[in-house]
């Protein structure tokens, strides 16, 4: 017995949403029907690549699929995927879920009124380095990441708060349980762009747990690492390759006599099978919206990145710049 693939339809085809088209477009377990976006010409060479329908207007492909994934400006994200929830189709919406909580808000809102997956593009829950980390973090009570970047345009219509740290935001709150901080400090300034382009932040939890986060899109080279300690020892991982180790103190080191680091401390290689995580991603979502699985980052979740988010950017404009009265 053959099972009825998922008629999926992708709206927004530029940087991002164009890969989004090329995955559904071999999955197998949805069908892409179509793609839509502002641009058609744009539009219309993506949906020949992938071979499958441009649609000059957004209704008509919400009338054909029964999901869709949301890769638009993020000033439009309330607007797009309102319009696709209110029509009962489950969405998978780009980081950030919206531009303002009460946008936010309003999408989560909709999705649970009306009973569909409301799932959002934090993809480096996917990332083959953290899907590793996994089995061996217990009680992580210090994280520090560094997300860099050499700059380009694409993303400068907001700060890079929204742009690359929210990444590690999403994965800081999920590492640490989910809960949501009780202070937060963070320095930042605008250098190539009307918004901020570097920003540091220190995120304290009820639980103890603290995280020091630096994000930058005028770095030099492009850098993605997060780092992780807790009682029992210490990860690292590089999340632009993948990889990680995990290190810890061995067992009876101290009767052994050890002295070097290697007699101490094991060092333990982050493995797990190798995958696009997009593709993990959009597969997670296929199976959320046919109903045989929970999105892997809710809408309630996007949420609370975005507020963390949002968060940040308001302690780096409340931060006082020594020299200057405000």
């Amino acid at each position: 017995m053959t099972t009825k693939r998922l008629p999926v339809g992708v709206i927004g085809v530029g940087a991002l949403g164009k890969h989004h088209a090329r995955h559904l477009a071999g999955a197998s377990q949805a069908r892409l029907v179509g793609v839509h976006d502002t641009d058609s010409a744009r539009g219309r060479e993506v949906a020949q690549q992938c071979g499958a329908r441009f649609y000059d207007d957004v209704d008509d492909l919400l009338r054909d699929a029964e999901a869709v994934t949301i890769a638009v400006p993020t000033s439009a994200h309330a607007e797009v995927g309102l319009r696709a929830l209110s029509r009962g189709r489950a969405v998978l919406m780009e980081k950030p879920l919206a531009a303002s909580l009460e946008d936010a808000d309003a999408l989560v809102d909709e999705a649970a009124r009306r009973r569909v997956p409301l799932a959002v593009g934090h993809v480096e829950r996917f990332n083959r380095a953290v899907r590793a980390a996994l089995p061996f973090l217990s009680d992580p009570r210090y994280l520090e990441s560094d997300r860099l970047a050499p700059f380009q345009p694409r993303g400068t219509d907001v700060a890079v708060v929204l742009d690359l740290m929210i990444h590690d935001l999403d994965l800081i709150l999920h590492l640490t349980g989910g809960l949501a901080p009780v202070d937060v400090r963070a320095n930042g300034i605008a250098v190539l762009s009307p918004h901020l382009d570097m920003a540091n932040a220190r995120v304290e939890f009820a639980t103890g747990a603290v995280a020091n986060v630096t994000a930058s899109r005028v770095a030099r080279e492009r850098i993605r690492q997060l780092r992780i300690f807790q009682p029992d020892g210490y990860l690292s991982l590089d999340l632009a390759k993948g990889t990680g180790e995990f290190m810890r103190l061995r067992e009876g080191w101290r009767e052994a006599g050890g002295l070097r680091l290697e007699e101490i401390v094991e060092r333990v290689a982050l493995e797990a099978p190798d995958a696009d995580a997009l593709g993990l991603e959009l597969e997670s979502f296929v199976r959320a919206a046919r109903g045989d699985a929970e999105s892997v980052v809710t809408g309630a979740e996007g949420r609370a990145a975005l507020a963390l988010a949002l968060a940040v950017t308001d302690a780096v404009q409340h931060t006082p710049v020594p020299g200057h009265r405000r």
